[in-house]
Order: structure tokens, then sequence, then C-alpha cells
């Protein structure tokens, strides 16, 4: 009577029999909860600021398989980071509102992003959050909530400037990305969304942890009223008794955060399916969505896969991306999940969703425990074993005939993993069904017939950032407000038109972030970007600067720059400094504390000057407009980094002829 098994069984030579167990699913007495989907993050930041300069095909094709239906990741959601800033852990991102009486809706990539994921799926939710905010917004207080109908009003303009500029419709909108909430504040802002006539976007919060959120919503009926969804943060699959007293959705709404590789995508099926069957969780959102951003910034390659290289075209399509496309293939937000218990007796997970109109998709997973550990949080232990399963499909599912399969087996012995490929479809017989599981297997079947795994051609091989390369930044209407391959670290480096300027310096580059942002972590008291390959040792960076601010105003230029991210403040590497007193530095660290040499330059500021730093072996050198300033000073650590540029403080000053050899 067993149907036959899909795919190859485990081998049966000697082997004690399989263990063998029966689930029921059968939709008679309801449904479970309504699911909401499964998406990604963009920012938090920076993670896609390489996408950009993706030359096409590239770039579009990329974004195929990240948004286009049924083709990959078909990714049912889109988080993006509303810029603030300020470092929010691989780069900092510019806000719309940089100033009080500031407002442009064309900064950055997210906005640009968003409209080429609705282009592909019009249907794809969007959500906006906050992880810093532009200084102005506390008073000189390093808080949002200090003035919290500023902080809305920021948000709301955020909000509408989606729809205005870009017919954009943002769904959600979260708090402070990870850090305090105030009740007051979230009351605020749905009252101030209303009176907007925003009614349709929903408050996400908090996310963070499941508490003190959900405490607090059980004893403050008002906040409790005008939180939609309780999203937490690396839940480990599991949630908490107050929030699901709520009766709130309860989501992953950042999750995953692991290296791309065979592990990465056994981390990411095990928490798809285990958040609902151990959490009631009905949306997965991984940070992050595309790996856009140097290797060696903090948290390289944690992503659904990986573009880091625009001057190549090269990218990879990592395994994470068709362990999506398992859920998201053949599920749609709307569906609801079938009331069944999800855990395997074997161990691994299985979980059933129905649109409601007799459509069936069960995705099943058998992740082991060291062939899934996600990055955080510590996954405790647990066994899999081969076993077989028999389900029984009852109530609207009982006249189910077959079942389109879809497999994945990732293969930690040879490194040839299976991904995401259709096998025979699976009769189901009265109402039942087989199937052979192994370890480490991810299966999806289905009623649905839509699934597709397609690709592209080969993209080009990798390459190196280029060894000689040139920005003059002369571009009259640039389609991103930033300069390719800059990755800002602290400060938003962006291109500028020098009105006033007779010829030679109307396009620049311009540092304006000019008071200390509300931060999400320590950014640096200096502003830096950061450009090139971080394996370089020897290296002649050149650049005409232009410091605005008098008396204390300075910029630099570096070599071997050593470090980025939430990390920005220990940058070590060459700095060479000029300043608007005339004077000039060369240190070994951002912060200017490791003073290698200093002495006069003659520099003063609202002026050009053109600054060369040629670093060979352990010996640095600096030219100041063609004629040498200081030399022979001998530099040890770091042996390597990258390029950089950047400002003494948070002020404006320019650049411009940037070239690296």
């Amino acid at each position: 009577l067993l149907a036959c098994s899909c795919g190859p069984g485990p081998p049966r030579v000697g082997a004690a029999p399989l263990l063998a167990a029966t689930y029921v699913l059968d939709d008679t007495n309801g449904l479970g909860r309504e699911f909401d989907g499964i998406g990604a993050v963009s920012g938090g930041g920076a993670t896609s600021r390489l996408l950009v300069n993706y030359q096409e095909p590239y770039r579009s094709e990329i974004l195929d398989y990240l948004f286009k239906p049924n083709f990959g990741a078909s990714l049912h959601i889109l988080k993006v980071e509303i810029g603030g800033d300020a470092q929010s852990t691989d780069g900092t991102e510019p806000s719309h509102m940089h100033y009080e009486n500031d407002e442009n809706y064309f900064r950055g990539y997210e906005w640009w992003l968003m409209k080429e994921a609705k282009k592909r799926n019009p249907k794809i939710k969007l959500i906006g959050l906050p992880w810093a905010f532009p200084g102005w917004i506390g008073r000189g207080e390093d808080w949002p909530y200090d003035y919290p109908d500023i902080t809305a009003y920021y948000i709301i303009s955020w909000i509408l400037g989606a729809k205005q500029y870009h017919d954009l419709d943002i769904d959600y909108i979260g708090i402070w990305n990870e850090r305090a909430f105030s009740s007051k504040y979230i009351k605020l802002l749905r009252y101030t969304l209303d009176k907007h006539g925003l009614e349709q976007v929903r408050i996400i919060a908090s996310d963070n942890l499941w508490e003190p959120i959900s405490f607090v919503m059980m004893i403050d009926s008002e906040l409790h009223e005008v939180v939609d969804v309780i999203g937490a943060h690396y839940p480990g699959t599991k949630t908490v008794e107050n929030a699901i007293l709520t009766g709130k959705k309860l989501w992953s709404s950042e999750d995953y955060s692991t290296f791309n590789n065979d592990v990465g995508a056994g981390c990411w099926a095990r928490i798809l399916n285990q958040n609902y069957v151990n959490g009631n969780m009905t949306a997965t959102i991984a940070w992050n969505l595309v790996a856009s951003y140097y290797e060696e910034l903090p948290f390289g390659r944690c992503a659904l896969m990986t573009a880091q290289e625009p001057w190549s075209g090269h990218y990879k399509v990592e395994s994470p991306i068709w362990i999506t496309a398992h859920t998201t293939q053949f599920t749609q937000p709307g569906w609801s999940y079938l009331q069944v218990d999800g855990h395997l007796e074997g161990g691994g997970s299985f979980v059933a969703l129905t649109d409601g109109l007799g459509n069936l998709t069960i995705i099943i997973e058998t992740m082991s425990h060291n062939h899934s550990k996600c990055i955080r949080p510590p996954l405790p232990n647990f066994n899999v074993i081969p076993q077989r399963a028999t389900f029984y499909l009852r109530g609207s599912f009982s006249m189910v005939k077959t079942l389109q399969v879809w497999h994945s087996r990732l293969d930690f012995e040879s490194g040839n993993s299976s991904l995401f490929q259709k096998l025979h479809p699976l009769q189901v017989w009265r109402g039942r069904f087989s199937l052979d599981l192994n370890v480490d297997e991810v299966y999806t079947l289905t009623t649905l017939k839509t699934g597709w795994k397609c690709g592209y051609p080969e993209p080009p091989p990798p390459q190196p950032f280029p060894s000689i390369y040139n920005d003059d930044f002369n571009i009259r209407n640039p389609p991103f407000s930033e300069a390719p391959n800059f990755a800002d670290q602290t400060g938003v480096f962006e291109y500028f038109v020098n009105a006033s300027d007779p010829g030679d310096h109307v396009f620049t580059l311009r540092q304006v972030v000019v008071q200390r942002p509300i931060t999400w972590v320590s950014d640096a008291d200096q502003t830096i970007s950061v450009i090139g390959n971080f394996k370089w040792v020897n290296m002649t960076v050149t650049c005409d600067i232009y410091i605005e601010k008098p008396r204390d105003g300075g910029v630099f230029i570096a070599g071997r720059v050593d470090n980025g991210g939430i990390y920005v403040r220990e940058s070590k590497g060459v700095f060479f400094w000029v300043f608007a007193d005339g004077t000039y530095r060369v240190t070994a660290d951002l912060a200017g504390k490791e003073i290698l040499m200093k002495g006069l330059a003659g520099v003063r500021d609202n002026a050009w000057h053109t600054l060369t730093l040629n670093i060979q072996g352990n010996s640095a050198s600096g030219l100041l407009n063609g004629y040498p300033l200081w030399e022979n000073v001998t530099v040890s650590k770091p042996g390597n980094g990258w390029a950089a540029l950047g400002t003494r403080s948070f002020e404006f000053a320019q650049f411009d002829n940037f070239h690296i050899e």
C-alpha cells in the first residue's frame, strides 16, 4: 500500500529498519495562523552598496534571482534601512534629511532597489526601519525620543516621499533597530500616520527581543492597539508566552546573518520551518539580501547571495537562494499554515500551508545540528536520523491525487550539493503517501505546478579591484548620489556641483554630514570612505582636496586601511592629513593618536590642493601639490588594506580627481 518513495532513499544494505512515523494534515477544524511571507533586509547597513554599480545585464540578473516570482528566491518581503547618515554595520546610508530644512528623496540606493523589486513583483511587501537618525532630530542629544513629534515627522516624510517621488507604497514601518522603544513615540507615530492618510501602513515593534515589548503591550491597551506585528531578532526559533498572549502577528523580523555556504543554507532551511513550528512566527526576514559590500567588512558574505564585484560583473547565486525558493515559489502571503505539530519523529520539521482554495504545499527539512548552525543564538544539541514519513491528507485535501516534488540535498562530504531539483511527481493513494527522508535534505511537496529553476549564463569570472583606478566625479546627472565603489564608513560622501568654481572643480565629491548623528554603533569622530582591494600593500593615492571649514577643518587621504563597519573607530593604516591652520600630520590610525610625522604644510581652507600618498614596503612619503612634503616615514602595521579619504570631523569638505595605482 505504500506509494513509491521519492528521490534516493537511504541505502538499505543490512541497515536497521527506518524509523517510521505518520502525520495527519487536516483542515476540517480550521486553519493555523496566516502566513506573511519570507523576505530579506537591504541595509543595516550599506549591504547593497556595490550592487548599483554593476553593468547590465548582470545587475538585472542579480535582481531577478532575488525578486522575480518563480525564478529564484522569489522574495515576498523587502525590508530597507531608512538611512540615518550613520554607521549601521557595513557602512553608512544617507538620510533623506541631512539637515532640518533639507529633503531629498533620491539619495542612496534603497529607493531604486524597492522600485526594482516592485517592477518584478508588484505584490512584494515593503518595510522601512531606521538604524540611526541625523543629529538634528535629537537637538544635540544622542536620543530620538526627546522630541517624538520631530522623529515621527521625519519618518512620515520618508513614507510620503516614497509615494510622491517613486510611487512606492510602504506596507510596514519599524521603530528603531535593536534599540530602546518609546511607547509614547509609537502611539504618536500611529496618530501621525493616520493624520496623513497612511492608515494602511502597519507598525512593527520593536525589532529587538520579544521582551519588554510584549509585556508592555499586555499592560498598555493603547500600545496594544497600535502595534500590528511583534518583530523579534534572532529568536532561535522560539517565542515567549507574553508575545503569544498579545494575539498579534509574530515575526522573526531579522534572522540568519550567516555565511552563505551550505551551512548557511542549512541554518536558513531549518529556521524557515522551525520559526513557525517552534515559535508561531509567520514571517522570517534574512539579514541580508545580497552581499554587495567589501567582503573584509564585518559579516562578509552573510547574505542570500553574493555580488561584491561590480568592476568584473562576477556574482554568485549561493545555496540559500534555492533554499528560499522551496518556500517562496509555492506559497504567498495570505496563505494559512495548517494546524499540525510539525516536528518529525526522527528529527527535523515540516510545515504545511494552503491558499484555502484546495492548494497544499508541504515543506520538510531534516537539517542536522552541525550543518545548520546560524551565527546566533547558540544552537542546543539535537539529533536527526534517516526516517520514513507517512502523511495522511484529510479534509479538503483528501481528494489530492498528485504532488509535485522539489528536492535539495546539502552534501557536506563531497561538496556536491543538489539544489532545488524537480523530481518525479508523487502519487497520493487513498489520501496517503510515504517519503524516505535522509539527513540534510529539503523537500517541497505541492499541488502547484508553477515552480521553476532557471538561470542565466555564468557571469564573468572574478577579478580583483583594478590596480589603476581614477574618478574625476565629472558627471552632470548621476544616476545615484554616491560615486561608484566608495564605501562610506562614517559620514556621507556625495556628488556635488560647485556652481561658483571657475571650471577645474565644478563636479566634486563632498562630505555632507556636519553634525554627529544619533548613532547605532560607535561611529568614528572623523568621516571616512574606503575603496579598493583590501589585499593592497604598495600603493600611490592622489587626490585634490578642498577644506571648507576655517581654522580647525582638515582632510586626509589614506592607504592600508584595515577596518570599517562597526569597527571603524579602530581603523589603522597610513593617514596623511592637512589642516586649515597650515599644518600636516601623518598618523597610523584614523583617530589621529599615533603620530608618525608632523609639520607645516602651508595649506589653507577654501583653496584646492593636491595630496599624494606613496606607500612602498615599510616606508611612506607624501607630496603636496606635486612637491615632496615628507618622506621615509617608517610604517609597520597594518601590512595591507583599502585606500580611503575623509575629514577631521563632521565638516564639509570636497575631493576631486581621485587616483590610485
